[in-house]
């Protein structure tokens, strides 16, 4: 009998790879260009790490605690030229190659620094035609300075050549030295980009672009001329880290602020920002996962200015995504753009994505959403019962319109009787429809207040119109039959014109020619 032999090979246990771990050189891509497609996110992570060397500044006591930080940048129309300089800790001279040129090594990662991915520096690689950091720590006597050469290293990328990895691309594109400090700041870290790539209307070098995007996203303060920026300063306080920072861009004479003022622009008029909502959203297991807060106003109409609208999201008071980030909650996508309001995350666990242009999706993400829904309906309850409010108040002028303007027809004393009768009738209805709307709950109190002397007013016109004969004086000595004819093509004149006011005015002058 023939012996069966297995085909099978016994299975070998799982080993750890000892060998070395490839890094391909497209990674540098990947982490600078391709992760901020939104040019202007690249002042956003240079702010971003200038805030945290602010407050490292403060904890240290390099900069006291009543000593402001100043994050000023520089811009070069005629060079092309970008700079963002701070007054904060620095780099330390010995850590300062090393932390310029590490990829995803941030030593910032679980504490409570904005950045913490280590990959916001490398942000200008792709905008510009040389990166240069310099960097002098408190009692140092140099300055270190490193330079990224952005043409040779993108020329690098593009190369075939199979064994030009990322440490090929680092070791020719960056170039490294110490300057004497005596003209330098005692402690600052600066980032320069030279020939700035010219984009869309060259929004990197466009200062007014520049200021209303930081104006956004930056942790700075609220204008003084905003009477709710203290109290949302003093709510936010013992909860999150709001940077005793300022922020000068240019040559501008103060520091720029918040955009929030204490009124703004809507479509016919101007609305006020008159009710400070303060949220506060529980975590999952207990504590405090995000505080916030949402100013009320007149809900007139969508707020216009980009600057202002939308439910916002901070991390380390620095926006997370934008505007329209958390739309979907609210009962209509369209009332986001009516909400002012900002919700400062404090759950660490809660994490912006690597773009900082929305936040990892878990559970902690996802309780805070939940949370916030409730909120997004009440808003959009006050957005609609606005919109309601103000259509009643648009239907009692029109209202009140067509009765002056058939008030005046009969005063003008040119149309026969039946039309004089139908005339009356239609501001008895109008009337009938304004007492109606007075009387509707959405309008507030004093609203129904102030409707309620238009309607006496028009009582008393029609209580005069329905006692008093109105004759055109062309036509009060005309022979009666003569009369009626002209009533008849007056009134026909009314009839088949597309315009009351038009036909007024034209009936005004053939009165006037009759006389």
């Amino acid at each position: 009998m023939a012996t069966l032999v297995s085909l099978h090979t016994p299975e070998a246990p799982w080993s750890y790879r000892d060998g070395s771990i490839i890094v391909g050189k497209d990674i540098l891509e990947i982490l600078s260009s391709a992760m901020y497609v939104d040019p202007l996110a690249i002042y956003r992570e240079y702010i971003q790490n200038a805030a945290d060397s602010v407050d490292e500044a403060h904890n240290t006591g390099i900069l006291g605690k009543e000593e402001e930080g100043n994050v000023e940048i520089e811009i070069d129309l005629a060079s092309r030229t970008a700079k963002i300089r701070d007054n904060g800790t620095g780099v330390p001279a010995a850590e300062f190659d090393t932390r310029m040129t590490a990829f995803g090594a941030s030593s910032k990662r679980n504490t409570n620094s904005r950045g913490f991915r280590g990959v916001g520096r490398l942000s200008g690689l792709g905008y510009c035609q040389e990166l240069l950091f310099r960097s002098r720590y408190s009692g140092e006597t140099s300055v270190s300075e490193l330079r990224w050469d952005c043409r040779k290293a993108r020329t690098l990328l593009r190369s075939a050549d199979p064994s030009c990895d990322l440490t090929t691309v680092v070791g020719k594109s960056v170039q490294a030295r110490r300057v004497d400090g005596r003209k330098w700041p005692e402690h600052f870290f600066e980032v320069e980009l030279r020939g700035v790539t010219r984009l869309r209307n060259d929004w990197l070098l466009n200062t007014t672009v520049i200021e209303e995007y930081l104006s956004q996203v930056a942790p700075i303060s609220f204008s003084p001329q905003f009477r709710f920026g203290g109290d949302i300063a003093s709510m936010l306080g013992d909860h999150v880290g709001v940077t005793n920072m300022s922020l000068k861009l240019a040559n501008n004479k103060g520091p720029t602020f918040r955009p929030h003022r204490d009124s703004f622009d809507v479509a016919g008029g101007t609305d006020m920002f008159e009710e400070l909502q303060r949220v506060d959203i529980p975590g999952l297991d207990g504590g405090t996962a995000a505080v916030g807060w949402i100013l009320h106003h007149g809900y007139k109409g969508a707020v216009p200015s980009a600057n202002l609208k939308g439910l916002r999201l901070r991390s380390g008071n620095i926006q997370v995504g934008g505007s329209g980030l958390l739309e979907d909650l609210f009962a209509e996508p369209r009332f986001n753009s009516w909400c002012v309001g900002e919700i400062h995350i404090l759950d660490q666990r809660i994490l912006p994505n690597g773009r900082r242009d929305h936040y990892e999706q878990n559970a902690h993400y996802y309780n805070l959403v939940n949370h916030l829904s409730p909120i997004a309906r009440e808003v959009s309850n006050r957005c609609r019962s606005s919109s309601i409010k103000r259509n009643w108040l648009r239907q009692f002028a029109l209202h009140k319109f067509a009765i002056s303007e058939n008030a005046a027809i009969i005063r003008q004393g040119g149309v026969n009787l039946v039309q004089r009768k139908q005339l009356e009738a239609d501001i008895a209805r109008s009337l009938e429809d304004m007492r109606k709307i007075a009387g509707k709950d959405p309008l507030s109190r004093e609203a129904k207040s102030s409707l309620r002397p238009a309607i006496k007013r028009v009582e008393r016109t029609l209580s005069k119109l329905l006692n008093a004969d109105f004759r055109a004086k062309a036509l009060a000595d005309l022979p009666s039959q003569k009369r009626r004819a002209y009533e008849q093509v007056l009134s026909l004149v009314y009839e088949c014109s597309p315009s009351r006011s038009v036909a007024k005015s034209l009936v005004d002058k053939i009165l006037s020619r009759l006389s």
